[in-house]
């Protein structure tokens, strides 16, 4: 089965803890402190492999945890640092923070490989906290926590070209004639339930890729049958091809089709449907006009043309126009811009691998109100949405694990009194 969407959940490894020891050796009786660092956390990474194309192995490991850095030890060793976990995924991967829906990274033409959680740095063992008062020191700094993250993994197939329609109009038939791709072809709806991709060559180094889009429905938009997830492969293609079945076989109206799945098209994006489009007309070989009937190739010229949208006649079953409509989706290709469509990234990646490292304060304000400030919970609140009871929950076992829940009690902090941070206001109880 094609797999295009997937939950997983990642976690960095946590730093190693700084060692606490001192020098031990015969006739030195003070030998000072020897406490090694702590080992660096595993981070985790997304790297594209171009040998895959679904996600399927996702929907049997779900989680992704980097091993944590080793303690110090005596005698100024140095922990381990944990192992990377590098995870790959194909081509067209879309990672979403899965609370915000908002995109982390695109593994998209360039971006091949990505760090998106960092590991915990390792703590500083007590041989670096030894001054001329305390040559002693019997304390050690703790390794960073690790980060996890729910991650929502979404392929968009890449491709210059997209077939689309109704079900059962000959998108196989033409990719198989077209291309090197090879779909399973047969004669009823729905024979197709996952994209297919094919280069077309024409030569003189002219040539694209083709993607078979599954056969859309009425109501796809909102979601109806498989519709989100045909659709959302689109949306990287430079030129979208209606493929209609001219000759009504199954007593479709070919100008309706194209109506329709326009309006599903400006539905889900209205960026889809403002892409260049080509109609291409199949099945004319089985075209049989009786007298006072209208060509529908004309009928679809004169729906369309108007609007500047090309009408091929051909039969993908024999070839029939298949080379004009070819080369006159060629020419149009050389008018749009080749650049390749990436996702923007939407959050802030750096808020999350560098919040445990920056500072914050505790105060009792005049009014008796608990003011919790500075840039470690300022960058957790820019990303973190509070009025989901998720988000809440996560904002929570932050403030837990950062030690900010302690720092308000050692405050004095009692049950109902009020915390405010960042013009968000909350009661505390336990």
């Amino acid at each position: 089965m094609f797999c295009d969407r997937a939950k997983v959940f990642i976690k960095s490894g946590k730093g190693g803890d700084g060692h606490v020891s001192f020098r031990r050796e015969l006739y030195v009786p003070a030998g000072g402190p020897d406490g090694g660092d702590g080992g660096r956390g595993g981070d985790i990474i997304f790297q594209v492999d171009k040998g895959l194309n679904t996600l399927t192995d996702f929907r049997h490991v779900r989680k992704y945890v980097a091993t944590s850095g080793q303690e110090g030890g005596k005698r100024r060793c140095h922990g381990a640092d944990g192992k990377d976990l590098v995870i790959k995924v194909p081509e067209g991967t879309v990672i979403k923070d899965d609370e915000t829906g908002k995109v982390i990274a695109d593994m998209s033409g360039e971006n091949q490989r990505e760090v998106i959680l960092k590991g915990g740095k390792g703590g500083l063992g007590n041989m670096h906290f030894a001054t001329s008062t305390m040559q002693a020191p019997k304390y050690a700094q703790p390794g960073q926590p690790a980060k996890e993250l729910w991650v929502r993994l979404e392929l968009k197939v890449i491709a210059d070209v997209g077939l689309i329609g109704f079900p059962n109009v000959g998108k196989s038939t033409l990719l198989s004639r077209v291309s090197n791709a090879r779909p399973k072809i047969a004669d009823y709806h729905f024979t197709t339930l996952n994209p297919h991709l094919g280069v077309v060559d024409l030569g003189d180094s002219a040539g694209f890729v083709m993607a078979d889009i599954p056969g859309l429905i009425e109501g796809a938009s909102e979601g109806v049958g498989l519709g989100h997830d045909f659709l959302r492969h689109i949306e990287r293609t430079r030129i979208l091809v209606h493929v209609v079945d001219a000759a009504s076989v199954e007593g479709r109206d070919p100008v309706e089709d194209i109506k329709t799945i326009d309006r599903e098209l400006e539905s889900y994006d209205l960026q889809l449907a403002k892409k260049p489009q080509v109609i291409a007309a199949n099945k004319v070989d089985a075209i049989y006009l009786e007298d006072g009937q209208t060509d529908p190739i004309e009928a679809l010229r004169a729906a369309f043309g108007p609007m500047g949208v090309p009408v091929y006649p051909i039969s993908a079953a024999s070839g029939q126009g298949v080379k004009e409509l070819l080369y006159g989706i060629w020419e149009l290709l050389k008018t749009v811009e080749d650049a390749p469509i990436v996702f923007a990234k939407e959050f802030d990646l750096d808020a999350l691998n560098m919040v445990s490292t920056l500072p914050y304060t505790v105060e009792k304000d005049k009014d008796g109100t608990y003011v919790v400030e500075g840039p470690r919970v300022e960058k957790m609140l820019g990303y973190t949405n509070l009025e989901s009871e998720k988000g809440f929950l996560f904002f929570q076992k932050f403030l837990k694990e950062n030690g900010i829940l302690d720092e308000l009690e050692k405050a004095g902090i009692q049950e109902g009194d009020t915390v405010r941070m960042y013009g968000f206001a909350f009661d505390y109880y336990k």
